[in-house]
């Protein structure tokens, strides 16, 4: 899956977000995203990555099987 796929369904789900993406293994195949909104706000770690999980659609674990997820509010 894509770094611009990944990021649309992000976008998607959560459409303030910012997302960054990183290929950590240079195979378009392992990723880092980070991803950043104000709609994490009040939100617990768990409760942000869900957020950013349930954006994906159930690719986790299936297209989409290395994510390394960081999530953060604006600065």
């Amino acid at each position: 899956m894509s770094a611009t796929e990944i990021e649309g369904m992000i976008r998607a789900g959560i459409p303030d977000a910012t997302v960054e993406m990183t290929d950590l293994a240079g195979d378009n195949d392992h990723w880092q995203a980070r991803v950043t909104s104000p709609a994490f706000a009040g939100k617990s770690r768990v409760q942000q990555h869900k957020m950013v999980y349930d954006a994906l659609g159930g690719k986790m674990g299936g297209t989409l099987h290395a994510l390394q997820l960081t999530t953060a509010l604006p600065s």
